[in-house]
């Protein structure tokens, strides 16, 4: 794993309206740039930390895909949640001191380095990095009140429809297409933070296919009818709640789909 120590330009980053607060003035932006250490990379397949590791650092993705897995009591690896560009990372070990889960890049990853020391200064120094900081923790609450919906009332049609819906609207923020894309994890790792099993993935994939839905070349998605996948998630308001986004199920331990 390679550190790259240059001073890093937040303004001059394109994922600065992703990753940071709105309406800084210049000096506050000065402070906000002092909070990156550092640069690092990951290949893929590399850990960026493991379960157990001491926390004394939050990441902002600048490239790539990773995911975060816990060991489920049985022995089994489940995929929480998918991180990409301009989302934070490392949350998880704020309460207890060390990270909870393991985090993998799925593709060769840059992250931003945040010494969380320096997150705490800034979020009392700074008003608007405060409320930033917080609206992130808040969102970490609604998600996980997104996943009992999510269990409780789709079935597999229904969280895969979701899970494509959320993804394309991801991409989208990032000014990316948001009809066709690169899917970075394998339809193992949709059915484990799905709670799905391998084989209901590739067949609803299919089935969603077969329909005209979307269009599938191993990895690569083309969303032809986005309404009609809206359509399949029939119980929930997409447009409207919060608790939708594809990376609500982080931090739970799913069994898989019979």
């Amino acid at each position: 794993m390679n550190i790259t120590t240059l001073r890093i330009g937040c303004s001059n980053c394109n994922l600065r309206e992703v990753c940071m607060p709105l309406g800084l003035t210049l000096k506050e932006m000065e402070s906000v740039e002092e909070l990156v250490s550092a640069r690092r990379r990951i290949r893929r397949g590399e850990a960026l930390y493991r379960a157990g590791d001491y926390f004394d650092n939050l990441y902002a993705v600048r490239l790539g895909f990773l995911k975060s897995t816990v060991m489920s009591s049985d022995g089994r690896e489940q995929v929480t949640n998918f991180f990409m560009a301009g989302e934070m990372i490392g949350l998880d070990g704020i309460s207890s001191g060390v990270y909870s889960c393991d985090v993998i890049a799925l593709e060769d990853t840059e992250v931003c380095i945040i010494p969380f020391s320096r997150m705490e200064d800034a979020t009392t120094s700074i008003r608007t990095m405060g409320v930033h900081f917080q609206k992130m923790l808040s969102r970490e609450i609604v998600r996980q009140h997104g996943v009992m919906l999510l269990l409780g009332s789709m079935h597999a049609e229904e969280r895969l429809a979701a899970f494509l819906l959320a993804l394309s609207q991801r991409f989208e923020n990032r000014g990316y297409s948001r009809s066709e894309f690169v899917l970075r994890m394998t339809r193992a790792e949709i059915g484990s933070y799905l709670g799905l099993k391998l084989e209901t993935v590739s067949r609803v994939l299919s089935r969603f296919s077969h329909d005209g839905l979307i269009e599938v070349n191993q990895k690569h998605v083309r969303i032809f009818d986005p309404e009609g996948l809206r359509a399949i998630v029939s119980a929930v308001e997409l447009d409207h709640s919060p608790s939708i986004p594809m990376d609500v199920m982080h931090h739970h331990v799913i069994r898989p789909d019979e």
